[in-house]
């Protein structure tokens, strides 16, 4: 039986990903959403590939823990591990915001979740972040560690700039996905 699941699993990935490669041009996407691994889901095929099989998938918020709190969480994210930390006694004058800094503990945090959940480097791992740019460094991060299958979802939690300067052009939020405003301790991230 496990085989035959298995089997079932992996034929899944393989058809959504050659649907996806038919429909989607990576090189259309900014440089900042751009993965060395070449590997992107947007959220609807995130949500499908999570739903699939949720015991075989890391699936990350790296937002920072004000965002997931404030703006939302999709339901089926596993953790909050954020790749970059606000630094709320510093400011940055090019982006007009608080400074943000990398999370020098996003790689132990990603290595624990992935022993916690019985899941190997080779097993899928998919970063969403608010837009795509930072789950795309942060997937860049972990494949040069060693990961292996790792996927940025291109489009985020909220989804791109729409004309009228919101974010209502694609995204989680957008495809009306599941999501709210409940973030449980198991997984907020607690910095210790």
């Amino acid at each position: 039986m496990k085989k035959i699941v298995s089997l079932l699993v992996t034929l899944f990935f393989i058809s959504t990903s050659l649907l996806h490669a038919a429909s989607f041009d990576p090189s259309q996407l900014p440089a900042g959403k751009r993965t060395i691994a070449g590997k992107y889901l947007s959220a609807k095929e995130t949500y499908e590939m999570v739903v699939a099989n949720p015991k075989k998938v890391l699936f990350v918020d790296v937002r920072t823990p004000a965002e997931t709190q404030f703006v939302g969480i999709a339901d089926q994210v596993n953790l909050n591990i954020p790749y970059m930390l606000g630094d709320y006694s510093s400011w940055d004058c090019k982006k007009n915001r608080f400074q943000m800094n990398p999370n020098s503990a996003f790689a132990t945090k990603i290595a624990d979740a992935m022993a916690t959940h019985g899941l190997k480097k080779s097993d899928p791992v998919i970063l969403m972040c608010r837009s795509g740019d930072r789950s795309a460094a942060a997937a860049n991060l972990l494949t040069n560690a060693g990961y292996t299958n790792v996927y940025s979802v291109y489009d985020g939690f909220e989804g791109d700039m729409g004309k009228e300067g919101r974010r209502t052009v694609n995204g989680w939020k957008n495809a009306n996905l599941p999501w709210g405003y409940t973030l449980d301790q198991a997984r907020a991230y607690l910095s210790m």
